[in-house]
């Protein structure tokens, strides 16, 4: 295994969906069961491993100052107009033990103010797995890091994007941006469709980690931003953030907190040499 591997990982069905590249310029995908079993898988070796990883990572709970994840409400202001509401708001720590959605909603209620939205209450288990690993695996904290895919895509494309992802034109929209910086997308995205069925990797998922995986990558020349800027932990004292690539854009800090992005593609091709 090379020494710097970079894995983009979305929840899928099956599991998580893992798509890994190499600095020497591989690549692999991977379903696995549990995040242990991915972290185990990578983090083995005497290598050096950068993971994006789409779920949320830092929550709110009955000791935190305030009620709402800064992260998310941030990623909603970089996604507006359209895109906006493909951040939902994770659940309170302490729901994640309900046993039933009514439960769950009840006690999110009774610590946040609001009630939880199906979307949420669907990926609890996941985001159960994720924060009890982490918290009980230190060495993991530092290379696992939480991304949201439209961020991701917002900070390739430099805006956000105009369809739904779910959509044909949105998977489109989506690979499209993707084959301007990596001119191995379609074979890893023909794989991923060849080796899996869709009842356990869904298409979007393909194109998700994928856009997460070409983050971890950039990061080892670039490192990463935050959104926030300065993020908040929980606490657990994991971070409350959202993380995305750089070196395509150059930022610029408005007064209101809002963050511009301009796209240099020519840039991303040159950090990702072999890709």
């Amino acid at each position: 295994m090379d020494k710097k591997v970079c894995v983009g990982v979305d929840g899928c069905r099956a599991g998580w969906f893992a798509i890994a590249l190499t600095e020497a310029g591989d690549f692999d995908t991977f379903v696995f069961s549990e995040i242990s079993d991915l972290w185990n898988y990578f983090c083995g070796g005497h290598i050096d491993v950068h993971i994006c990883l789409d779920i949320p990572i830092g929550l709110i709970d009955r000791s935190s100052s305030y009620k709402r994840r800064p992260c998310d409400a941030e990623a909603r202001k970089l996604l507006a107009p359209k895109r906006h509401p493909s951040v939902f708001t994770p659940p309170c720590r302490e729901a994640l033990h309900a046993e039933s959605y009514e439960s769950a909603c009840d006690i999110n209620e009774e610590v946040t103010g609001i009630r939880l939205t199906k979307q949420s209450w669907g990926i609890v288990p996941k985001i159960r797995e994720v924060d009890d690993f982490l918290v009980s695996t230190h060495s993991a904290q530092e290379n696992i890091k939480e991304i949201h895919p439209e961020i991701c895509f917002w900070a390739f494309a430099g805006k956000p994007m105009e369809y739904s992802k779910k959509k044909n034109e949105g998977f489109i929209e989506r690979k499209k941006i993707l084959q301007e910086i990596c001119n191995l997308t379609d074979r890893i995205v023909q794989n991923s469709l060849d080796k899996y069925n869709r009842k356990d990797v869904a298409r979007d998922d393909i194109l998700d980690a994928l856009v997460a995986s070409l983050t971890a990558k950039l990061s080892f020349e670039k490192g990463l931003k935050s959104a926030p800027q300065n993020p908040g932990r929980d606490s657990r004292d994991l971070p409350m953030q959202m993380v995305y690539t750089t070196v395509c854009c150059r930022l610029q800090n408005a007064e209101t907190e809002t963050m511009k992005i301009k796209p240099n593609l020519q840039i991303i091709r040159k950090y990702i040499k072999k890709i």
